[in-house]
């Protein structure tokens, strides 16, 4: 089943969005060095000076939702934003909504740059990222990840394949992003910041999720264990932790679901993507710069 979570109740619905998403960025003012900080994975990136971000940031899955306002604030903040999404024609929607022209061989310095590429495959996601530092002529200095599908069923009832197909995307695509950043960052001597977008279901599980809830559980223990390896190198990574966010996913909840998942949300209402946004752009930023291995929740304070 893909999508239909309020076939079961309302209990289990996803409070994430299904999307493929990366962002890389450079840039963000004083905050955040364009030379020590330096990121790459299938995604939206970002380059060029600014006033928190100064650099480039790659942003994976930056073609709708979280993934597209992490792209807006990011270029806000002054970085040059590498948008990354299965879907290229929405990574270069995003890239025509941040301004300028949309480049995909040749990124002139302060020009934003458009990438498709399925960050599940190795292959796709080395040549991404090899296709962003060709653009640029450097590494990004901030990496996002927001790799994510749902092909929802019971435990007792879920295919392997179904298992199979969330756990390459939602882990899998996150883990080679993960792994072709640092490589890049330590290989150049850069810093940098990777940002990987979980879910509060990873945290409590949820029904009918449990490839889902698997899968995001286990970026929280890949970011954790990344931030463990990759301090040494001043490299920091951080995962985001969404509730339910209002996404092209959420808008098609009923009415009587939303209703009932609103009254769990002691803020009483659905977060907004720039909820998440600004919560990157602060672990982006080096006001953040002592802040590695944390797990932020943007949940409104479900489930606290």
């Amino acid at each position: 089943m893909a999508s239909g979570w309020w076939d079961f109740g309302w209990s289990w619905f996803s409070p994430c969005h299904a999307s493929c998403e990366l962002a890389l960025a450079r840039g963000l003012g004083a905050r955040l060095s364009p030379a020590r900080h330096g990121v790459s994975a299938p995604a939206q990136l970002c380059f060029g000076p600014g006033h928190r971000l100064r650099g480039s940031s790659p942003w994976a899955g930056a073609g709708s939702g979280i993934g597209r306002a992490v792209s807006v604030r990011l270029a806000r903040e002054g970085a040059t934003v590498a948008a990354c999404d299965l879907d290229g024609a929405a990574a270069h929607e995003t890239v025509r909504l941040l301004g300028g022209p949309v480049i995909e061989a040749q990124a002139p310095r302060g020009n934003h740059a458009a990438f498709q590429a399925d960050v599940s495959e190795t292959t796709a996601a080395r040549r991404l990222l090899e296709q962003v530092q060709a653009c640029f002529s450097r590494p990004p200095s901030v990496v996002v990840s927001c790799a994510g599908i749902t092909r929802d069923e019971f435990l007792l009832h879920m295919s392997e394949d179904n298992w199979d197909k969330v756990i390459a995307v939602n882990l899998k695509g996150i883990f080679l992003v993960t792994q072709a950043a640092a490589q890049a960052l330590v290989s150049s001597g850069c810093h940098g910041s990777i940002i990987n977008i979980s879910s509060i279901n990873g945290k409590v599980g949820n029904m009918g999720q449990t490839n889902y809830a698997s899968s995001k559980a286990g970026v929280i223990g890949l970011t954790q264990s990344a931030a463990r390896e990759l301090g040494r190198h001043r490299i920091r990574c951080n995962s985001v932790l969404p509730g339910f966010i209002a996404t092209p996913m959420t808008e098609k909840m009923p009415q009587k679901v939303k209703e009932k998942v609103t009254g769990l949300i002691p803020m009483g209402h659905f977060g907004d993507p720039e909820d998440v946004a600004d919560v990157v752009a602060f672990l982006a930023s080096e006001d953040s710069g002592y802040i590695t291995g944390a797990s932020v929740e943007v949940t409104g304070g479900l489930f606290m």
